[in-house]
This record gives C-alpha cells, sequence and structure tokens, in this order.
C-alpha cells in the first residue's frame, strides 16, 4: 500500500462519549482533528464548551485544531480514522455491535487510500479483521491491506479517574502489519506519556481488553459471594477484608453493585466468543450471575431492615441515595440501583432518589428526584445509600450498599 499518512496526519475520532471526547481532545494538542458523532444536539453542545458527562472543563474542549461536527462528508478530509462507539450487550446477554457497524459504514463510505482504521471499543477477538474490515471493503469499494489497514488499540478510561488520565498509562496499541503498527504507535505515542506497548496481533490486543475487566469483574464477585456469606454469620465484610490484606499477597476487591457500561458488559463478549468455539465459559458466567443477583440480595435485605424497624413494607417510604453507576460520575448506564428499585417497588415501596450529580434530572428510573443536599428525614422509612459520591458522604443513611 502506498501510504503517505506520514506527510499529513489528520485524525477522525467517530464517537465523542467518555472515551472518544478526551482523546480527541489530546490528539489536537498535535494534530488536526474532527471530533465526529451522529448526537447534533451533543455536537452543538461541544462547540459551546459544554460536555454533558462533566468529565472536561469547557476550556479544554475548545481548541484551534479541534472540530466537532456530525456532517460525514468531513471525514473525507480525514486519513487517520479511530473508533470509540459503545459496545453494549443484547437483553440475551450477547454482543450488540450496531454502533461498530454503524461506525465502520461511515468510515467506509468515506475512506480514501492510504488510510488506517482503529478500534478502541471492547470487543471479543476477531471483531476489527472479522467484522470491521468486510464493511469497510464493501463500503470503500477498496481492498484491506492494498488501499487501507487496520489497527485495534484498547481504551483505557475510567469516568471520574482524575489520576489515571488517558496520558498517564499505558497505551497498548497493534497493527494489521509492521508498517501500520508503526504508525499507530506513533501517534499515540504523542499523547500516551506513560508509554506504547505493542501487542502482537490485533486478536491479542482484543484479547487483553476483554480480560481487563473480565478479570476484574470474577474479583467483585468473588467478594460479593463472601459478603452473603459473611452476612449470614453475622461477620462484616469490611473488618475481615482489613484484617486480610495485611498479608503482603492478598489483592484487595471489595463487594458492590457491578454496573456500567465495561466491567458488567464486557465479559459476555468473551463468553460468546467462547460458546461459539464450543468452550462452555464456567467461571467468567457464574462471576455475572453472582453480580447480576447483587441487587436483588440488597433489595431484600432492605426490606428485610423495614421489618426488623416495625415499619409496613407496602407503601414504605424510601430515599435512595445515589442513581449513576459508580461514585462521582453522571453516567447512569446500566446501573444496578435501578434494579434494585424495581425489586423495592414490587414489594409495594414508595422510593425517591436524590443524586445531586444528576442535577437537571426531575425523574431518574420513574422515580422523583431529590436534589436538595439537606433530606427531610422525617418523610421516609428509611434511607438507602446506593452510591458513595463524595457530595452525599454527610448524609447519614439507615442502609448502606
Amino acid at each position: 500500500m502506498k501510504n503517505n499518512i506520514n506527510k499529513e496526519i489528520k485524525i477522525c475520532v467517530v464517537g465523542l462519549g467518555y472515551v472518544g471526547l478526551p482523546l480527541a481532545v489530546a490528539l489536537a494538542e498535535n494534530y488536526e482533528v474532527i471530533g465526529f458523532d451522529i448526537d447534533k444536539k451533543k455536537i452543538e453542545e461541544l462547540k459551546k464548551g459544554y460536555d454533558r458527562n462533566g468529565e472536561l472543563e469547557s476550556k479544554t474542549l475548545i481548541k484551534k485544531k479541534l472540530l466537532y461536527s456530525n456532517n460525514q462528508a468531513l471525514l473525507k478530509k480525514c486519513n487517520f480514522f479511530i473508533i470509540t462507539v459503545p459496545t453494549p450487550v443484547t437483553i440475551a446477554q450477547e454482543p450488540d455491535l450496531t454502533a461498530v457497524i454503524s461506525a465502520c459504514k461511515i468510515i467506509g463510505q468515506n475512506l480514501n487510500k492510504g488510510s488506517i482504521v482503529v478500534l478502541e471499543s471492547t470487543v471479543y477477538p476477531g471483531v476489527t479483521e472479522e467484522v470491521c474490515v468486510p464493511i469497510l471493503e464493501r463500503e470503500s469499494g477498496l481492498t484491506y491491506l492494498k488501499d487501507f489497514k487496520v489497527g485495534y488499540s484498547p481504551e483505557r478510561i475510567n469516568p471520574g479517574d482524575k489520576v489515571h488520565t488517558i496520558d498517564k498509562v499505558i497505551k497498548v496499541v497493534s497493527g494489521c502489519d509492521k508498517e501500520s503498527l508503526d504508525i499507530i504507535a506513533k501517534i499515540y505515542g504523542q499523547i500516551a506519556k506513560a508509554g506504547i506497548f505493542r501487542a502482537k496481533s490485533i486478536k491479542v490486543a482484543e484479547a487483553a481488553k476483554v480480560i481487563e475487566n473480565t478479570q476484574r469483574d470474577i474479583n467483585i464477585a468473588l467478594m460479593n459471594e463472601l459478603k452473603i456469606i459473611f452476612d449470614r454469620m453475622g461477620i462484616d465484610i469490611n473488618d475481615v477484608l482489613e484484617v486480610a490484606k495485611t498479608k503482603w499477597n492478598f489483592i484487595s476487591f471489595y463487594p458492590g453493585l457491578v454496573g456500567g457500561h465495561c466491567i458488567g458488559v464486557d465479559p459476555y463478549y468473551l463468553a460468546y466468543k467462547a460458546r461459539v468455539l464450543g468452550i462452555d465459559p464456567q467461571m467468567i458466567l457464574a462471576g455475572r450471575r453472582i453480580n447480576d443477583g447483587m441487587a436483588k440480595y440488597h433489595a431484600d435485605k432492605i426490606i428485610k431492615t423495614l421489618i426488623d424497624r416495625k415499619f409496613r413494607v407496602k407503601g414504605a417510604k424510601i430515599l435512595i441515595l445515589g442513581a449513576t453507576f459508580k461514585p462521582d460520575v453522571k453516567d447512569t448506564r446500566n446501573s444496578k440501583v435501578q434494579d434494585i428499585i424495581k425489586e423495592l417497588k414490587n414489594y409495594g415501596c414508595k422510593v425517591d432518589i436524590c443524586d445531586p450529580m444528576l442535577e437537571e434530572k426531575k425523574e431518574i428510573f420513574e422515580c422523583k428526584h431529590i436534589i436538595k443536599s439537606k433530606i427531610d428525614r422525617k418523610k421516609y422509612d428509611l434511607i438507602v445509600k446506593a452510591v458513595n459520591h463524595s457530595n452525599l458522604k454527610n448524609i447519614k443513611a439507615d442502609y448502606l450498599i
């Protein structure tokens, strides 16, 4: 492939969410960048310096070399594409590659010879070459390896984390050949001050990403199962962990709700691929079952707390503190707090939510949203802290998740 990408690199980041937006902003320090998203309202917000996710400040969003747009025609000016779109699962807990496929179609329709396309979204091994490449070829009329190349560089963005930012974590890169790998490493190397790690192949990089969150999911599942066991014994698991972590090789994980768009989703991608290969991924799915079951476990314990305090369950007024999937972020996607609320409503409880991270919302998960920092405790039979936001730490709760 005759490649002129080194002469003038113009990047397009497709998908401006928690991953794509900070990436586009960082790359714009050294390159001309188009931040593309199909959400017209989001583009208008970004042009005005507003990040609806609350991750980046206004002054950071406005850069001379960064253009926000939902105009597909502008992609024709680019020769380096990065796909950072969501990869959720279906109701059947199978991979939903709709956004990735759509992004590939858009890029393919605007792909020039000599371009490189890099996928960052979490997928099972094989998606970049077996799903993305055929779409790019079909839509562009170009030939893979001859006219364009691909790579995979797993995202490692942690929403709400101000320490492990994009410049401070090692960036894994992979390419379909040495030439593409060198170029991909060079571009990401401009922003990844912690260093670049070159994976041996695209599939290796895809596999590494999907097991990062799978490993974490399984470890948290173990802690959740231990919590259930120790609760039955009348032992506080936090007291147990405080002792256990004094041993030099004990790895600290804690029980909790596992939601969001990564840890609670990624293991299903690997499990799906395993089943396609005729392998029963027992440990992976066991971890998922335990973590998905914690919402019901906590809801049942909340009901027991009401009964122990002599409150009538049906019609009981409960205030839930926190609605997002993790502390100090605005993201409510796949939040297990919603599952707890559904269980409580099945018992006939009346539920309100207080989450200052979501000030603009009047209702969350079909519940009234209370923003006030001072809570009228007399209105509620029970206050449950589900998410430990910094701005909720001073509110005393009757039940902690």
